[in-house]
């Protein structure tokens, strides 16, 4: 049997990804909430280290070890979101996240001049990339809903500084499920 070029190159094409149902509200904020349960964990480890490493007190956590399980817990976090929100392609959308929480929690850090911000504006970034997008949601409105959570957090690492800590993992990917709340909102007629 011989096969014709159009076949072929039919083989080789990827098929196209299905059209999914948009995630029902309730199903998007119970992945967010199981992301950010898993989240906290691992943002009070990263805490603990750097603390440890300031402190330089006796009996504390050992740091290494702290922030390594800290920066451990994010790639999960990420894997929950894209896994359970249903992105198509969700190994690639966790390894991009990464990458992008990594590309701008690292810069937010420096110039913010504290840990928290960065990671607020670090896993958020990286959120926004994992979880899944549907029709309504823009890109812009969640880089708009992480740049204001950031801004918030580095406001109130220098107005009260310790109950910053508290707030802040519940912050970033909270910011996404309102964002796209707001974009959904904004794209129905009349809105």
């Amino acid at each position: 049997m011989s096969t014709t070029s159009a076949e072929r190159s039919a083989r080789r094409t990827r098929p196209a990804t299905p059209v999914q149902e948009p995630l029902s509200p309730r199903r998007k904020w119970r992945v967010i909430t199981l992301a950010t349960l898993l989240l906290v964990p691992g943002y009070w480890m990263l805490l603990a280290g750097l603390v440890a490493d300031q402190s330089h007190a006796k009996g504390g956590p050992n740091t290494g070890a702290a922030m390594a399980f800290g920066l451990v817990i994010i790639p999960f976090v990420f894997l929950v979101l894209a896994v359970m929100s249903g992105v198509a392609r969700w190994p690639g959308a966790v390894a991009r996240a990464m990458g992008m929480a990594v590309l701008v929690g690292i810069p937010v850090s420096a110039i913010a001049g504290d840990a928290i911000t960065g990671i607020v504006a670090g896993v958020g970034a990286g959120g926004a990339i994992a979880l899944r997008r549907d029709v309504d949601h823009t890109m812009r409105a969640r880089v708009a809903a992480i740049v204001l959570v950031s801004i918030y957090t580095l406001i109130l690492v220098r107005a009260v500084s310790a109950l910053a800590l508290l707030p802040a993992p519940v912050l970033p990917l909270t910011a996404l499920g309102i964002a796209d709340h707001w974009s959904e909102r904004r794209s129905r007629p009349g809105g």
